[in-house]
């Protein structure tokens, strides 16, 4: 029979920002973000409460083994690629910048 594990206890966002040495506007912009996984934290009307321990393993799991979304999609690429491209140059003003 294995002793029961006690959870992490949960920090505030004061203490998370002091962890990695960034301001709390900081984290609040990781949450937003989603850098901060939701089940990663608690919300209770403005307050966080944070399990720091899940936090270091959501932030530095390698991100080399998740696959990434494709922004522009290989047939999309090709077809802007074979699109010709005309350049337009203004010589009537030549004191605006270009």
């Amino acid at each position: 029979m294995q002793p029961e594990q006690k959870p992490e206890p949960l920090i505030p966002i004061e203490d998370v920002a002091k962890h990695f040495t960034v301001s709390v506007s900081t984290v609040r912009a990781w949450v937003r973000q989603g850098h901060i996984p939701r089940s990663t934290y608690v919300k209770i009307g403005n307050t966080y409460r944070f399990n720091l321990a899940e936090i270091l393993a959501s932030l530095t799991k390698n991100p080399s083994a998740e696959p990434q979304p494709a922004l522009v999609t290989e047939a999309e690429l090709t077809a802007l690629s074979t699109q010709p491209v005309q350049l337009e140059l203004d010589f009537a003003n030549p004191d605006k910048d270009i």
